[in-house]
């Protein structure tokens, strides 16, 4: 089985090279180990010491030096737009208040359609369309850090309760 070798960021690889690709929506891109499925049919294993999202435009390259291109396909999502910078600034962060993939733009917010999310920002005056888009989000602050605390959100905790989270944890 040929395996992903390296990750090469988005514009560090010759496009030309490019021999197959690896098109999946947000939560296919977001892996550790896996068999990836390729437009041609085939398959490559991806083994990573830990979880990430593989974002649209890096390159996979593989053991026998053939490179693989990441594709983002497009999904359902909610474009949030504000009436300022201010008032969109104050949107991001009670998007962030709920733990959200999101692509943040200057003038918008993308974030996976949920109706309830769709309801709580027009409660907050934003306005919400709904689009078909590659989604691309934020790694986060502690992305790619070893050594650090991952805030992984897959636990459950209560930020009222006087939980802190210090890089250093």
């Amino acid at each position: 089985m040929t395996r992903v070798a390296e990750i090469l960021p988005a514009g560090s690889w010759t496009p030309t090279d490019v021999t197959d690709v690896f098109a999946a929506d947000y939560e296919g891109r977001h892996r550790r180990r896996m068999m990836l499925p390729l437009r041609s049919g085939g398959r490559v294993l991806l083994e990573l010491d830990h979880a990430r999202l593989l974002h649209d435009g890096e390159g996979l390259r593989l053991e026998d030096g053939r490179i693989i291109r990441v594709e983002a396909v497009p999904e359902d999502l909610m474009e949030v737009t504000a009436h300022d910078a201010l008032h969109l600034l104050r949107l991001a962060w009670h998007l962030g208040n709920r733990h959200l993939p999101a692509a943040i733009g200057e003038r918008c917010i993308l974030v996976r359609y949920d109706h309830v999310i769709a309801d709580m920002v027009r409660g907050l005056g934003g306005h919400v369309r709904n689009v078909q888009a590659p989604f691309d989000p934020e790694s986060g602050a502690y992305a790619g850090r070893t050594g650090t605390h991952g805030h992984d959100h897959a636990h459950s905790h209560d930020h009222a309760s006087g939980h802190h989270h210090h890089p250093h944890d």
